[in-house]
């Protein structure tokens, strides 16, 4: 394990805006009273089996699977959840062993052993699933079991950042009887040993998820059944919490919706403001004729206004973000800002006039309709505006729901198109690897040697995240030289909730993942 930066010991550590007068959201409450807490959010699944997924339906998994480490409340680093303990037990951080609890169990009494997790761990690299998981262990050479409890992961080459690995809801534990060792489950039934079991699920609609009696791990649970509901949009989301039918929301309020909530002072709603490590940012395809020019995109780069989004869209709920590494951790850098300064059209016009291109440079800016929030939309109206306005591009605009959005962008479909980053793990790393490579989360190869045979490698090998600044800073100026990548804002994180619901600021763990079991009615004022 490793120290985390100061600024990440509680990203849970929220400065509460509370709109009710003289209520408590740390009040006492009881599990059992008035039935389901019921949470809403526009970001539903993609699909039940985390073999599948690299995206928000972690949010999902995290509350009905195990991993072995997780983020207690208040932690910072992992600590064992359906492990007992685990250790790198070499100088090297190449062999890395977990012994789980005694008598694991799944949810329907399985038993819950070293070989569930082997099988869990190797079925995501032999689906190796498109927009799956399976990139996040390129470290890993081999799992084995040896016994009933112990579990021993021989890495390929150091990574300190393992543990962390391990941690995200990607390496949720899976019931070798129910979910095949080659393919991915199709139905909508879920087989984990988390605080809940999934009841029932209705794809876009709800999931129902009710008290796990055989869960052992560190979660002390505050209700004993959440109901979640998936919203297409924040005004629904935020209707149906006025109107009492749902009593938090997460995920997808709208800028708008946040700020009339702040402004309003309604007397029965409260609003925890907290710090978010969540980016949106394009990706431009190498296939594209046009995007693969170096220049055309650092000339996208110089024109874009990301503080005009920031206050015109999102109404300065958003920060600009001039690097893919958020603000707040250790290594971030402002590379985009340093090099293309404030928004410039002459520069950008320069940029193209150097590269011999003379014409407008026609593009077509894809992005997701129920994904990223309701302002989505709208920030890609302001972007076409922005870079049409400069005389240097002819933009046009075209959108897809989620699902058919990410089996576009995997087979290279769009020229550009827009991405949110919510981190698997509060690590620098995690918002670099993810994105380089042969096989990355973003299903367009980016080749760079320098980052995935040298930076990272290295940077991997140092425990103390300190000591890896300049390897971290030295990746992100790579990634502002390609402008491959081209980050546009830093979220924060809002959670709405009414006036009887407490545990609002202990619900989020370093990742910004809702754990749902922190969630209670309040009983005393």
């Amino acid at each position: 394990m490793f120290n985390r930066n100061r600024f990440l010991r509680r990203v849970a550590a929220i400065a509460s805006i509370s709109l009710v007068a003289g209520c408590s959201l740390l009040s006492d409450g009881d599990p059992g009273s008035k039935g389901p807490i019921v949470v809403g959010t526009t970001s539903a699944p993609s699909t039940l089996d985390p073999a599948g997924a690299w995206d928000g339906s972690w949010e999902l998994y995290r509350n009905i699977f195990q991993t072995l480490l997780a983020y207690p409340n208040g932690a910072t680093t992992p600590q064992p959840d359906a492990a007992e303990s685990c250790s790198f037990t070499d100088s090297g951080s190449r062999t890395y062993r977990c012994k789980l609890r005694a008598g694991m169990k799944f949810a329907d009494g399985d038993p819950l052993d070293a070989k569930a997790v082997q099988h869990s761990i190797d079925r995501i690299r032999t689906i190796n699933a498109p927009g799956g998981p399976a990139g996040l262990l390129g470290s890993l050479d081999s799992v084995d079991a040896v016994g009933d409890r112990e579990v021993v992961f021989h890495l390929n080459q150091p990574d300190a950042t393992f543990p962390f690995v391990l941690a995200t809801p990607a390496m949720s534990i899976v019931d070798p009887d129910d979910y095949p060792a080659n393919s991915l489950r199709k139905d909508t039934k879920v087989y984990g040993s988390g605080p809940y079991q999934l009841q029932s699920y209705e794809e876009g609609e709800k999931a129902v998820l009710v008290r796990n009696d055989h869960y052992d791990g560190f979660a002390k649970r505050q209700n004993d059944e959440v109901t979640i509901r998936y919203f297409q949009d924040s005004a629904s989301m935020v209707k149906a919490l006025r109107d009492k039918q749902i009593d938090v929301t997460y995920r997808g309020l709208a800028a708008d919706d946040i700020i009339a909530l702040q402004r309003h002072g309604d007397t029965d709603l409260q609003l925890v403001d907290g710090t978010g490590t969540d980016i949106s940012y394009l990706v431009f395809n190498p296939k594209d004729p046009w995007a693969k020019q170096p220049a055309v995109r650092r000339a996208i780069a110089q024109a874009v206004d990301r503080g005009a989004i920031a206050h015109k869209v999102y109404k300065d709920t958003v920060d600009p973000l001039y690097s893919m590494v958020p603000k707040g951790l250790t290594g971030h850098s402002t590379d985009f800002f340093d090099d293309f300064g404030e928004p410039s059209v002459s520069k950008a016009r320069k940029i193209l006039l150097d590269a011999g291109i003379t014409q407008r440079v026609p593009l077509t800016f894809w992005y997701t309709t129920d994904r990223y929030g309701s302002e989505t939309a709208l920030m890609f109206q302001e972007l076409k505006r922005q870079l049409e306005d400069s005389g240097l591009f002819t933009i046009t605009l075209k959108s897809r729901p989620w699902k058919t959005y990410v089996v576009g962008y995997q087979k290279g479909e769009y020229p550009v198109f827009g991405r949110g980053w919510f981190p698997d793990f509060p690590d620098a790393d995690n918002f670099i690897a993810p994105f380089v490579g042969e096989k990355n989360a973003l299903g367009t190869p980016y080749d760079s040697k320098q980052i995935t045979s040298v930076l990272l490698p290295r940077s991997r090998a140092q425990g103390d995240r300190a000591k890896v600044v300049k390897d971290l800073e030295a990746a992100q100026q790579i990634m502002e030289n390609d402008a491959r990548l081209l980050p546009l804002w830093q979220g924060r994180q809002f959670v709405a909730a009414n006036d009887d619901i407490s545990g609002g600021e202990q619900a989020l763990d370093p990742s910004t993942i809702m754990m749902m079991w922190e969630l209670h009615r309040k009983t005393s004022w």
